[in-house]
This record gives C-alpha cells, sequence and structure tokens, in this order.
C-alpha cells in the first residue's frame, strides 16, 4: 500500500508539474510583456522627468541672464528672446513688460500685457493680472482704462479689490471726489480686502477729508 500510495502521489505531481509548464507556455508571454511594460513605463517617466528638470533649468538659467543686464531695454530685449510655454511664457511676459516699463516704454509695455491678456494658452490668472496690468498704465485714453477696470470689477473676478482701488484712483485723476470716495468706501467694506489695501484706501479717504467708521464694539 504504501509502494502503491508513493507511486500515485509521483505521477500526481509529474501530471501538475506538466499543467503548470504548459500554463507557462500558453500564458507566460503575458507575464513577460507585463514586466517589459512595467519598465518601460519606469524608464519612460524617469525620461520626461528629466526632460522637464532640464527645460525648466534652462528657462531658469535664461531669465536670470536676462535680468542680469544691467540696462533696463537689454533686460527687455533679452526677455523677448527668452523661449517658454503655458504658465512660464505667460511669467516671461509680465517680467518683459515690468522692464519695459522701467525702461520708459509703456507703449511696449501696453503692448506686451494686451498680448498676453488674450492669449488662450495663458493660464485665466496671468490673462487676468495682465489686463489689470494694462490698464494700470498712464495712458491719455482714460475710458478704455475704465472700460477695462470696470470688467475686472464685477463680483467674482480674482483682481476685483484691486481693479475697484484703481478705478478710484483713475475717477479721483477725473476730479469726481464723491465717486472716488464711495469706490473707496466699497473696498474697505469688502470681507475679503486685505489689510494692506484697507489700510491704503483708509489712508487716501482721510486725505479727501472722509471720516474713518466706528471701530465695532466688541
Amino acid at each position: 500500500m504504501s509502494n502503491n500510495d508513493s507511486f500515485i502521489e509521483e505521477v500526481t505531481e509529474e501530471v501538475r508539474r506538466e499543467k503548470l509548464y504548459g500554463y507557462l507556455r500558453r500564458y507566460g508571454w503575458i507575464a513577460v510583456a507585463c514586466v517589459l511594460l512595467l519598465v518601460g513605463g519606469a524608464a519612460w517617466n524617469e525620461y520626461r522627468n528629466a526632460q522637464a528638470r532640464n527645460t525648466a533649468q534652462a528657462l531658469g538659467d535664461a531669465l536670470v541672464d536676462a535680468l542680469n543686464e544691467d540696462a533696463p531695454e537689454a533686460r527687455a530685449a533679452a526677455l523677448a528672446d527668452v523661449s517658454a510655454e503655458g504658465a512660464s511664457a505667460a511669467v516671461t511676459l509680465l517680467l518683459r513688460a515690468a522692464t519695459q516699463q522701467e525702461a520708459g516704454d509703456a507703449a511696449g509695455a501696453a503692448e506686451t500685457l494686451n498680448a498676453l491678456a488674450v492669449d488662450p494658452d495663458a493660464p485665466e490668472m496671468y490673462r487676468d493680472l495682465a489686463a489689470l496690468k494694462a490698464a494700470i498704465l498712464p495712458t491719455d485714453d482714460t475710458e478704455a482704462r475704465m472700460a477695462a477696470l470696470d470688467a475686472l470689477s464685477l463680483p467674482g473676478q480674482p483682481f476685483r479689490l484691486l481693479a475697484l482701488e484703481q478705478k478710484a484712483y483713475l475717477t479721483l485723476e477725473g476730479g469726481d471726489v464723491d465717486a472716488a470716495i464711495a469706490i473707496m468706501r466699497q473696498v474697505e467694506e469688502d470681507a475679503a480686502v486685505t489689510r494692506g489695501l484697507r489700510e491704503r484706501v483708509q489712508t487716501l479717504m482721510v486725505a479727501l477729508g472722509e471720516p474713518l467708521p466706528e471701530p465695532v464694539a466688541q
């Protein structure tokens, strides 16, 4: 009986082994393909990460070199030659516009900012910021500046309070003190106003002879 049991176990084990080898011959390529896919995916991901790091480093070096130019005109020209995409391109254009303004080229700065403001490939936040900066630039076209600030100061706009502040300044330049104070009061009373912005409008309101509201008693 013992010999028979051993023989049966050996036969059973051999059958199992043959089945296993059969499964490996039939489906083993799937396991190999999975391993190759995992290894290839990891290698491709590492390659992409390395490319992104190299691109970011090259962009950073180009920006540093451009900003190290002594004259603002040279900095603006160097920034114009910097190649970037997406948010990086938007930041580069904002830096270029600031440098153009520093060089006294208000028209060039406005052109750069307006181009960014309507660029569909730029993130919306940077487009709105460019539009705000363009509206702040000193130009003779007061109506166009006010129209731009009206759009940027609508509820829900990310730079609404800053646009309202600029509207108050522009209104004050036009000689309508009461309307300017009304806009500044709107800024001051907004729940989302920052401390610095509130202090700026309060300082100007006091200078215009407008009393500040009494602090709420705790």
